[in-house]
């Protein structure tokens, strides 16, 4: 539930605190005065967009936090998204003057969408011009299938219909790119062809012109070799036979004077490290050979993969990626215009689609005759004797993307008068209790547990006024309520009771102020809403007996 709401420089309220008990709370007060402001500021905690026409003049930025009491869900959601999960959820938003706004939960920054997803869990705002919205088919549809709990299996019919409409498109593609794809595939098919003939393999380019160049200056390297391998080791006063000699000298010389030592070893190093030449040397000489013929193969391979890279335009050490990349590039054109698959794969996407729109369909048939009975019973009371209102599922000839059928509400206002179109027959006064009677329905099945009412009573008085009272102050012992309302006979069934006025600040301009009211004052406020601005000992008697009713 809502605890707390603290309000600073937002439109025409400059400072505001309030906090909220469980139960049933209005808020009443003259127009223009700012009830609704209160809820905007509210929606804005919740993930709402602004802009900087929220700041309120001469003020740098407006903030806005809501605390509230989580529920398991929540406590859940900010486990998951790694948010402290304390016995409170803080939900702030900060907006500047410029315009550019700031979020947190529990003092840790936080992106809108996930301010707008905690919101959702926490609260359920039904506003002022709802009954508008049910004008509109899509908003009908909407609304029945959150009340029936279908929004998930809404949204997966939409997403298996998608897929179905994707699937035929591509067959459509298929065909109209046919000639293109065709063109495509014979220069695919000849390139591959080629690179089948050449067959390259990964890393030959580099390694078969290092091959190359060895092949090449071979006469040069085995002359360059075998005179080094003379000199260190073959030859006669070759280096490691001097030096072995030297060594072998002054090893014998060393029992004489030690110092020797040091000298034998700097060289005993040097006669290995010319031993290990030696044999390099020597094993490098024994690879190596004069080989016109190799060098000729070697060369006309090179040619080889030299003319292809320039024929294809390509670097020569790619040529074997590149001859894989076409391999698979023809393989997927092949697929795409392969009608038969392309066929296949929209037939099964179709009858995916079908499986789950006729599930939802059943659903939805089960969730309307309840519904209707619901509203229909809700009519009762708020003064439409008589009156009925149907869920109507129209079957439509081929499937949407919201189902098979079309939802439709439809309406008699009076008995023995045939259900038409909501939209078409509803005055504005039957529409509004309509519109209140599927708010209560839908939020007393909804999990939210607190559920605010922006002026939804508009365009309703008398006894209907009173049942509407009842009827939320009976919500509120199921959830808390809140509700911005201009009727007494609602505002006298509250628990808590709030009065919402307008003055002039020191510098001349217009401020929202909240009171909590007493006793006392709740009989002045309901005795104004019932007679304006002059109170009478009548009006004021009767405010009384409205709040002790």
């Amino acid at each position: 539930m809502l605890r707390h709401l603290s309000i600073r420089d937002f439109v025409i309220v400059a400072a505001l605190d309030l906090e909220f008990d469980t139960g049933f709370t209005v808020f009443s007060g003259e127009t223009g005065a700012g009830k609704s402001i209160l809820i905007d500021a509210l929606a804005l905690a919740l993930g709402e967009r602004a802009d900087a026409s929220v700041v309120r003049t001469g003020s740098g930025r407006a903030d806005i936090s809501a605390e509230f009491t989580p529920h398991e869900r929540v406590a859940r959601w900010l486990d998951e998204h790694a948010f402290d999960a304390d016995d409170t959820v803080m939900l702030r938003r900060v907006i500047d003057a410029n315009g550019r706004s700031r979020a947190f939960i529990n003092g840790t920054s936080a992106t809108l969408a996930q301010l707008r997803e905690v919101g959702e869990m926490l609260v359920d705002i039904h506003g002022q011009h709802a009954h508008q919205l049910l004008m509109r088919a899509d908003a009908q549809r909407e609304l029945f299938d959150t009340h029936a709990g279908l929004a998930d299996d809404a949204a997966a019919v939409a997403r298996r219909f998608r897929a179905w409409r994707d699937a035929s498109a591509a067959i459509e593609a298929a065909l109209s790119h046919e000639r293109e794809r065709q063109l495509e595939r014979e220069k695919l098919a000849w390139q591959l062809a080629e690179l089948d003939k050449l067959a390259p393999l990964p890393g030959e380019w580099d390694e078969i012109s290092a091959e190359h160049k060895r092949l090449t200056h071979s006469a040069n390297l085995i002359d360059g070799v075998q005179g080094a391998l003379a000199a260190i080791s073959e030859s006669d006063g070759a280096m490691l036979t001097q030096l072995r000699a030297i060594v072998s000298k002054l090893r014998s010389l060393s029992e004489y004077d030690p110092a020797l030592n040091d000298v034998l070893a700097s060289l005993e190093p040097a006669e290995i490290q010319l031993q290990e030449a030696s044999y390099s040397l020597s094993h490098c000489a024994q690879r190596l050979d004069l080989d016109p013929d190799r060098l000729a193969q070697v060369e006309t391979r090179l040619d080889a993969l030299h003319s292809t890279a320039r024929k294809f335009r390509l670097p020569p050490q790619t040529l074997h990626d590149e001859h894989a990349a076409r391999r698979v590039q023809l393989a997927e054109l092949d697929a795409a215009a392969d009608l038969t698959a392309l066929h296949a794969a929209a037939e099964r996407a179709r009858e995916a689609y079908l499986a789950d729109a006729k599930r939802l369909s059943k659903a939805r048939k089960a969730a309307a005759k309840a519904l209707g009975a619901a509203v229909t019973a809700g009519m009762q009371e708020l003064s439409m004797a008589g009156g009925s209102f149907e869920v109507a599922l129209v079957p439509l000839e081929q499937g949407g993307a919201h189902g098979l059928e079309q939802i439709e509400f439809r309406v008699a206002g009076h008995p023995g008068v045939p259900l038409r179109p909501l939209a078409k027959v509803a005055s504005g006064g039957e529409l509004a209790r309509i519109s209140l009677a599927l708010a209560v329905i839908a939020s007393a099945a909804s999990p939210t547990p607190t559920l605010i009412f922006d002026e939804v009573d508009t365009g309703i008085g008398g006894g209907v006024a009173e049942v509407v009272g009842r009827l939320l102050h009976q919500l509120g012992r199921m959830r808390q309520v809140l509700c911005v309302t201009h009727l007494p006979q609602v505002a006298a069934r509250g628990d808590q009771h709030f009065q919402v006025a307008k003055a002039q600040d020191a510098r001349g301009g217009t401020v929202s102020s909240v009171v909590a009211l007493d006793k006392a004052s709740r009989i002045e406020e309901v005795a104004r809403m019932l007679g304006g601005l002059e109170i009478t000992a009548t009006t004021r008697r009767h405010a009384k007996e409205m709040l002790t009713a």
